[in-house]
């Protein structure tokens, strides 16, 4: 029988966690905070906290200046669709690794996982010349390439770990069964692993969202996102801090609103496998 944890050792931990999930969500607070704020409040020594003229001309202002729906329009094409093309490599790869694995297929995924150490402004230059080459800067289908390809390491390594999780025996049944690679793959091992395959698409849309290094870079006006939105408030003038927050907020706002909703679905997934 497990003995149960002291009430002020409970308290203490819990106490402790609300403090850490305080300070980590202290800087998307306070960016909202500034948003509400005017340029004079948001530099203010001391800092202003709750105590400040609250007001909604950086949002007026922002939109004036830019259109907000196109930069967001970018990014739920660039995110759903590197993810997208990323499940339909990662998938199968990660099933032959899962249950065909060689010998070498472990050195496979930790090369796989080495290109995620490398500075990406190593591959600048190539992938530049790559790009204008093939007249894909400053295009859609361009930044769902490179997005897919940064993030593919991770999405392959995430698949694989739930797919070990999954008894092999029932696949070998499947087979006898008389099942294909088309029905094995899509009516019998993804269905066992949606808890897995739900968390990896949630982690790559919120990967691909948050991406500036390349969005910046690779777009100028067509195809950029809410990262090129954000630093188009940064000027040689100066820092406009609030409305800075104000464009940093509208950017966060639709991942912190899709995150909070499925937050069950990503814990769960995360989680696959790890209890017997």
């Amino acid at each position: 029988m497990a003995r149960r944890m002291p009430r002020n050792r409970k308290l203490a931990i819990t106490a402790l966690a609300w403090l850490v999930g305080f300070l980590i969500f202290f800087p998307i607070l306070w960016t909202i905070l500034t948003s509400f704020k005017s340029e004079l409040d948001a530099i203010a020594i001391p800092p202003k906290f709750l105590f400040f003229d609250w007001t909604t001309e950086n949002y007026v202002a922002i939109q004036e200046q830019r259109n907000y729906f196109s930069f967001l329009a970018n990014s739920f094409y660039l995110s759903i669709g590197s993810t997208a093309l990323g499940l339909v490599f990662a998938i199968p790869a990660a099933w032959a690794m899962a249950f065909s694995p060689t010998p070498r297929t472990k050195d496979v995924l930790l090369w796989m996982l080495s290109t995620k150490m490398m500075p990406a402004v190593g591959a600048l230059v190539p992938i530049t010349i790559l790009f204008r080459n093939f007249g894909l800067l400053d295009s859609r289908f361009g930044l769902i390439v490179i997005l897919f390809l940064i993030n593919l390491p991770i999405v392959v390594w995430m698949l694989y770990t739930y797919f070990k999780e999954i008894p092999g025996e029932i696949l070998e049944a499947s087979r006898m069964d008389g099942a294909n690679l088309r029905q094995e793959l899509f009516q019998v091992l993804a269905p066992m692993a949606v808890p897995g395959i739900a968390s990896t698409i949630l982690l790559n849309v919120i990967l691909a969202w948050n991406e500036a290094f390349w969005t910046l870079l690779l777009t100028t006006t067509n195809a950029a996102p809410l990262s090129a939105f954000i630093a188009s408030f940064s000027s040689p003038q100066g820092n406009f801090y609030a409305k800075l927050s104000a464009a940093s907020t509208l950017a966060i706002a639709p991942i912190l609103i899709i995150g909070w909703f499925s937050q069950k679905q990503l814990v769960r997934g995360l989680t696959f496998g790890a209890v017997k």
